[in-house]
């Protein structure tokens, strides 16, 4: 069939030319009038369209009325099913992730990136085209779009090489408790630990606090039961929240004469959370003037109902000073182990959680982990975190080395690649390579993570935006002998923050305080706190010159209390400390009766009798104490200036190695006013 005009058409189909140029319109085919010609394919697509479920021969009288009907209802037909296909692309379901960067969805939704920027420009979004939105965003930008999104589903990965399968009934075997000691400040979970252990810790501790977390186990009635000490300042929450994760039992020293206090509610809290059954040990029961049962009271304000009270947790009375009611404690904590029935498979690679780490010059990475699972060997290659590594060396909790580890003993152990977080996971693997490939995954994701970070803008951008004109930042850089203090100091700070001032910490780590942090602190105008951690003379004298301010301290809270107060604008310096000199021991020579004397070269400044030392090695405070004796030859002198040798005791202290320093310094009174 050749070319046919528009009214020639209509004929042959039987209805009018008008009705034949609006069904050709709907079909996309714009003609004049009636005299317009059609092509072949046009022509053929009307015909067909009006003989389907049409073949019969028409009955003359009624194919006039037949067929207006008929046009009727397949031109009703052909113009939903032309809505159908409208509508298919928006039906047609995109799934995009959490987070996407502006040029990915434009890409997947099939728009341009204009148009999604600006999408995002009238919703207040100011995105660039390589920045990332989150899928609330995204979605709303998607539906004015008239397309439907849903948040992808995210798979969770399973690492290949660590042993993720269920242990088998039979392989079980009973494991000693876990249990964590925790309470509140000054309230005598070190000293009741101590009368366990019958060893003194609390003495070495800076202000009689517990500064890291120490592990250790104790056998009773020839069950061993593993305690982990979490320090009780509210400065260590993060850690006391760590050691209720790794625990079975936890352990709450209350004491009688004074009851429920915040850290003492803090503990209650993360117990509880943890799904920790709890042991209460109401300790100073020997002290004149108790009140037991206000005690009972506040704990049951609190959602610790004792036994004697109808509730189910045991409380014992115990005092740490006279070792009274500590073997009563000891036989409620195998009582509560028994009822859990603890167990675990030895017969495993082992698994388990890194509770401290630190950077040892002379042996490296140190990590102290707890075994949950398997028996960790030396020679076993380990991930722990994002530091890999296989066991050289491990020491028990009291420094024994030994050659294999099951179930819930803590040991310290040698051979990382590099300090893992406290709070980790460990887990033992079958080959090095395997270790090495898991690491350098997981470093890869918190390397894309930390650059995603970076350029992240959500719909309440805008508003932070406008709240946060005229905020000040307070830029710290923490530095701590050991991760968890690192821990510890960076969220206390955090909390400081109030609406004037927003405290930051742009960087915290293990370690002696360096070059680069005093460089950093410079370029970012932050103040540098070390916690432990001792500057050598070419640190401060650098710190001097860029005029950073560099601060040290030995206990966590003073610290914190001088920043709040700092920021509060009412730092009142009562006293302060002034360092006179430093001096290198350059030999060490043992006198019976008297020690170990250090053959010292005195750096720079002075060294007096009668000034207080420390003893700094690798940038670590080892010691401090007071000089024993100092002289210069045979005679005892009162200082020794720069430039000069001496020999130098320290008072109770005997360890002295070459290449240690003494830093010599006196506390003055600050006059106010």
């Amino acid at each position: 069939m050749s070319k046919i005009r528009v009214y020639q058409l209509a004929k042959e189909l039987g209805i009018s030319s008008k009705e034949l140029i609006e069904k050709l319109s709907e079909f996309g085919v714009e003609v004049a009038n009636h005299m317009s010609t059609l092509e072949e394919d046009e022509a053929s697509i009307i015909m067909e369209f009006y003989d389907i479920d049409n073949k019969k021969p028409k009955d003359k009288k009624t194919s006039k009325k037949q067929n207006r009907e008929n046009d009727e209802t397949k031109g009703k037909e052909a113009v939903h099913e032309r809505e159908e296909k409208k509508q298919e692309s928006p039906k047609k379901i995109i799934s995009i992730p959490e987070k996407i960067i502006v040029k990915d969805l434009a890409e997947k939704i099939g728009k341009s990136v204009s148009e999604v920027m600006g999408k995002l420009i009238a919703l207040g979004v100011f995105a660039t085209i390589n920045q990332e939105i989150d899928f609330d965003t995204a979605e709303v930008i998607c539906g004015d779009l008239g397309i439907f999104v849903e948040k992808e589903e995210v798979k969770e990965e399973v690492e290949f090489g660590l042993e993720q399968e269920e242990d088998k009934p039979e392989d079980l075997r009973p494991r000693p408790p876990v249990i964590t000691v925790m309470g509140h400040v000054d309230h005598g979970k070190t000293s009741l630990l101590d009368a366990i252990r019958k060893t003194n810790v609390t003495a070495k501790e800076a202000g009689g606090i517990t500064q890291h977390i120490g592990a250790s186990e104790v056998e009773v009635h020839g069950n061993k039961i593993v305690f982990l000490d979490t320090p009780g300042h509210e400065a260590f929450t993060s850690m006391r929240a760590r050691g209720a994760k790794v625990t079975d039992i936890a352990v709450l020293v209350v004491a009688a004469d004074d009851g429920v206090m915040p850290q003492t509610k803090e503990a209650i809290n993360h117990a509880k959370a943890a799904n920790v059954p709890i042991i209460v040990a109401m300790n100073k029961i020997d002290k004149p003037n108790i009140n037991p049962d206000r005690v009972k009271q506040e704990l049951a304000e609190n959602g610790v109902l004792i036994e004697e009270w109808g509730g189910d947790t045991i409380c014992v009375p115990v005092s740490a000073k006279s070792g009274e009611g500590i073997e009563n404690l000891l036989e409620m904590i195998l009582l509560a182990a028994e009822m859990l029935e603890l167990k675990a498979n030895p017969k495993r690679l082992a698994s388990g959680t890194v509770i401290e780490a630190k950077l040892d010059k002379g042996r490296g990475p140190v990590a102290t982990v707890l075994v949950q699972n398997g028996t960790l060997k030396i020679g076993d290659s380990i991930v722990a975190g994002s530091s890999y590594g296989r066991v050289r060396a491990m020491m028990n909790d009291k420094g024994k080395a030994i050659k294999k580890a099951g179930p819930s003993t803590p040991v310290e152990i040698l051979g990382l690649s590099d300090v893992p977080e406290a709070g980790d996971l460990f887990h033992a693997v079958r080959e090095d390579k395997i270790a090495r490939q898991i690491v350098e995954k997981r470093k890869l994701k918190v390397r894309e993570e930390n650059l995603n970070a970076t350029a992240r803008v959500t719909l309440e951008d805008l508003f932070k935006h406008i709240q946060e004109g005229n905020v000040k930042e307070l830029n710290i850089i923490v530095k701590a002998d050991v991760q968890g203090s690192v821990e510890a100091v960076k969220q206390s700070l955090m909390k400081l923050s109030n609406d004037e001032v927003k405290v930051k910490v742009i960087h915290g780590g293990v370690g002696t305080i360096t070059e680069s942090d005093i460089m950093l602190a410079s370029a970012s105008n932050a103040i540098i706190i070390g916690f432990n951690v001792r500057p050598s003379s070419t640190v401060e004298s650098l710190a001097e010159r860029e005029n950073v301010d560099l601060r040290t301290y030995r206990i966590i809270y003073e610290a914190i209390e001088d920043i709040e107060a700092a920021m509060k604008g009412m730092l009142e310096p009562e006293y302060k400390e002034v360092v006179l000199g430093k001096t290198e021991i350059r030999a060490t020579f043992k006198v019976p009766g008297v020690g170990t004397i250090g053959g010292a070269y005195v750096l720079d400044g002075k060294i007096t009798r009668n000034a207080k030392i420390r003893l700094i090695r690798d940038g670590i405070v080892i010691h401090e104490g007071e000089i024993s004796s100092l002289k210069r030859f045979k005679d005892d002198v009162r200082e020794v200036a720069a430039g000069y040798e001496c020999g130098v005791g320290i008072a109770n202290y005997n360890d002295i190695k070459e290449g240690d320093i003494i830093e010599a310094f006196v506390i003055e009174e600050v006059k106010r006013g």
